[in-house]
């Protein structure tokens, strides 16, 4: 298998070593996208041959055979739920070789849910040194595009999130929690490609405001020396900048003075902040000049002059946020640099200054064994409430390799990782957009069965629909019914949040006060999932949910509209998600009354069933 690139741990890195790393790194990159049915089909052994006293494969009559073959007719195309009794017998302490043979180190929490709880994705220690090796390939592809990148500094705003632990002992937390508290990234060797404006400490503080603002200040204070800007997410990067819409005057003051606002109580946070906050009046006065300004279109490029890029996901559901950051950020670049989740790092984007829409992405074959499940969408504008089902022996046998796929069909991916998932569909829709050498290139789609989402939430329709029959209970003691409804994340305020349109039956004679309407806001928010709650009540990422009571006949009137762009009558269902921007404007037209969320939901870090792991 081709070499992978070493990691240089020269703490100078001369012009020379960085061009050859770079030459080294490119060099990997052509090589397993040239081979890539001979690389997978050498992951996939080495998977076998490690796991191969493992009791998963065993059950299913896989003893030691690494044969491709034999694998896949003995071993089932699987989703988390038939995953659900070994994540949960690992959780409670069972330490014998069920998935892996090496031992779990920890799980990592996916923000897809079962039960309303997040996934519970095992991991091992090795895991750490494939996800560092995805990102050490970033920067050398980006160099090709925007040289001197080394010769100064990203701002990025990263944070942390909370924690739990299981029964067994084994901590649960997000992937980007877990690699950031890692020695794989406190403990980084020396690269000019890693080089931010944000202290570790700063990222790594549980406490979000301190961690943002403490991480805003610093970008501040580095200004010139910015060269790009960024966060994991679109909305992640927007709340930054709405964060510093509120709070510039108090930055000023700190810049100004050179002291730190008091409400940084965390002392390493203040410690790593004192080390690059200098007083510096004429650096407050550029930014209170800058954003006193009625318009905050371009604020990016007036405060951090040098960016040459805002690295942010802008595709699938965060596609939505772009028409904002093209405005925050005067229309640089936006660069959606790799393909990753919770269950495995995937792969990056070899073209980062294409158009956001034309994002794809190659997948590194070394990184875990894929396979393809071809889709066969109905393209129709009929929504069903439907769950994942399992595959026939027929549809089992439809799935193709990495080197199979065919250009502009689409396909769910489905893993096996060196971690203990073997042909787990992830539930990602990619087509197929062209090739790297022999490699296939992918635009993601979207994220099965998803119908909402305005941050790292995922709420589906059979989710939405069960938290809105909760909330029409409190209409009962007025005698109202709920005629219609559909959904839309409106992502025009920030931080974005959910609308529901309800068309209701009413009793003329007793009037529905507004209260009551906040009471249904809030009893929807409380029965959806626990990624949507912590999103509200924890991260703030995510605004008060919105109903919005529509005239009656609206529902009609949306039927007539979908009628005239073709669709059939026989076959229309009211979508229980909108986004089309006209279906949107007309039930927005024909709304009566608003109505919010009155508090947050009821959230509690980790799983239900156990408890919360302080930081």
């Amino acid at each position: 298998m081709p070499e992978a690139p070493k990691i240089s741990h020269d703490h100078t890195m001369s012009d020379y070593s960085l061009t050859q790393k770079n030459k080294n790194t490119l060099q990997f990159i052509e090589d397993v996208t040239s081979s890539p049915d001979q690389v997978q089909n050498r992951v996939l052994t080495e998977i076998l041959t490690q796991n191969a006293n493992v009791e998963y494969l065993k059950r299913h009559g896989l003893y030691g055979n690494a044969n491709r073959d034999t694998f896949k007719k003995l071993i089932p195309v699987i989703t988390y739920d038939d995953l659900q009794h070994d994540v949960t017998r690992i959780a409670n302490g069972d330490k014998s070789p069920i998935l892996s043979s090496h031992p779990i180190s920890e799980f990592l929490t996916s923000s897809g849910t079962s039960g309303g709880e997040r996934k519970l994705m095992p991991t091992i220690e090795a895991e750490l040194g494939r996800r560092s090796l995805l990102y050490s390939l970033l920067m050398p592809v980006m160099n090709q595009y925007v040289p001197g990148l080394d010769k100064g500094k990203g701002m990025y705003f990263l944070f942390i999130k909370s924690e739990s632990k299981t029964p067994g002992g084994l901590v649960a937390r997000p992937v980007l929690t877990s690699y950031y508290k890692s020695s794989h990234f406190q403990q980084r060797p020396y690269d000019p490609y890693t080089n931010y404006t944000s202290p570790n400490e700063t990222i790594l503080c549980p406490d979000s405001y301190q961690s943002m603002y403490s991480q805003m200040l610093c970008g501040l204070c580095l200004h010139n020396e910015v060269l790009r800007v960024g966060a994991v997410f679109a909305s992640g990067f927007i709340r930054a900048i709405r964060f510093l819409e509120k709070n510039w005057t108090t930055l000023c003051h700190d810049i100004r003075t050179g002291t730190l606002n008091p409400i940084i109580t965390d002392p390493s946070v203040r410690e790593a902040v004192m080390r690059v906050l200098k007083p510096d009046p004429k650096l407050s006065e550029l930014i209170e000049y800058e954003c006193s300004k009625k318009s905050w279109q371009g604020i990016i490029t007036s405060l951090w002059p040098n960016t040459k890029y805002i690295d942010v996901i802008v595709t699938g559901t965060m596609s939505q946020y772009i028409p904002t950051l093209d405005y925050y950020g005067n229309g640089l670049p936006l660069v959606c640099t790799m393909y990753a989740s919770s269950e495995c790092y995937f792969g990056l984007n070899l073209n980062p200054l294409c158009k956001p829409s034309e994002v794809s992405y190659t997948l590194i074959p070394t990184m875990a064994y894929f396979e393809f499940l071809p889709v066969h969408r109905n393209n129709g504008v009929t929504n069903s409430i439907s769950k994942p089902k399992s595959l026939s022996d027929k549809e089992q046998q439809e799935l193709v390799d990495l080197a199979d796929v065919k250009l502009g069909h689409e396909y769910e991916l489905v893993v096996t990782t060196y971690a203990g998932l073997y042909r787990y569909r992830v539930g990602d829709l990619l087509k197929v957009s062209g090739f790297k050498n022999k490699s296939p290139q992918f635009n993601f789609i979207c994220r099965k069965n998803v119908a909402l989402s305005i941050d790292s939430d995922k709420t589906d329709e059979v989710e939405l629909h069960k938290a809105v029959e909760n909330a029409i209970s409190h209409l009962i003691p007025f005698d109202a019914t709920l005629n219609e409804y559909t959904s839309y994340a409106d992502t025009t305020t920030i931080p974005g949040h959910y609308v529901i349109f309800w068309e209701l039956g009413l009793n003329e004679t007793t009037p529905i006060p507004p209260s009551v309407f906040e009471d249904c806001c809030l009893a929807i928010e409380e029965s959806l999932n626990t990624v949507y709650r912590q999103g509200r009540a924890s991260d703030k990422s995510i605004g008060p949910l919105e109903i919005k009571i529509v005239e009656n006949g609206t529902f009609d009137k949306l039927m007539d509209y979908a009628i005239s762009l073709g669709a059939s009558i026989n076959q229309y269902k009211t979508p229980r998600c909108v986004k089309f921007a006209p279906i949107v404007e007309l039930l927005n037209s024909r709304v009566v009354s608003s109505n919010f969320s009155p508090k947050c939901p009821k959230w509690i870090p980790g799983h239900k069933q156990w408890g919360n792991m302080n930081n």
